[in-house]
């Protein structure tokens, strides 16, 4: 599997995250920052459903859930998501698939076993940034979606100033057992090209107990040796 092929199919859901990392203000939004207190608690601007998202991300500490990543062919690959605050995330897929994607609590890190590749930029500017900085704020980005069902949350993510970004929407469902009384069920990803990526989560955990080897990795890369 080439580095272009896993980007054009599973990798597409987790770059279009890329733009959450940064700072995207709408009009209103930037309005709504400029007019709050500057020693203001992070999410003193977002109310409602919103500011339940906001808190659930926040009380998110730790987090294990199956993940399946279906592109707009239909293609699904599947795999363990391990989350643990702040900024360190997992993606293992199954056996067969090289990729390997890690946030180590400094960068984030994109390893192919395949062509023993390693592509690494920092967490902030990062597409998780979302779910692994806690100071991350809707405020800057997001938006409720209306929907049909009270017991659904959907929240878009995207910088009108920055189409190439693509776009998210995270969708929540009610829990009460759950952070915040909320549960990330998954998320969709649309790209600068139009194309769809759907991201389920399944068997979620909360507050779960994960080691601080959960997010080593081996470096596929080819030392040089010492003359």
């Amino acid at each position: 599997m080439s580095l272009s092929r896993i980007f054009a199919t599973p990798l597409s859901a987790i770059a279009a995250m890329a733009m959450v990392a940064g700072p995207m203000l709408t009009p209103a939004t930037a309005q709504t920052r400029r007019s709050a207190p500057a020693n203001a608690p992070a999410n003193a601007s977002l109310s409602g459903d919103l500011l339940l998202v906001q808190r659930h991300l926040e009380g998110m500490h730790s987090m294990t859930a199956d993940f399946s990543q279906t592109d707009r062919a239909g293609n699904v690959q599947r795999g363990r998501l391990t989350l643990l605050q702040p900024g360190r995330i997992r993606f293992q897929y199954e056996p067969g698939n090289p990729l390997l994607i890690v946030a180590d609590g400094r960068s984030l890190n994109m390893i192919d076993y395949e062509v023993r590749q390693v592509q690494r930029w920092p967490i902030r500017n990062s597409p998780l940034a979302v779910l692994i900085d806690p100071a991350a704020n809707l405020v800057r980005y997001g938006r409720l979606i209306p929907g049909s069902s009270n017991d659904v949350i959907s929240v878009e993510v995207r910088d009108p100033a920055r189409p190439e970004y693509g776009m998210i929407t995270m969708i929540f469902e009610r829990d009460g057992a759950s952070p915040a009384g909320l549960k990330l069920y998954g998320w969709v990803a649309l790209d600068a090209q139009r194309q769809r990526t759907t991201i389920r989560l399944t068997n979620v955990q909360y507050g779960v107990t994960v080691a601080e080897s959960a997010f080593r990795w081996r470096d596929p890369r080819p030392t040089t040796p010492r003359r």
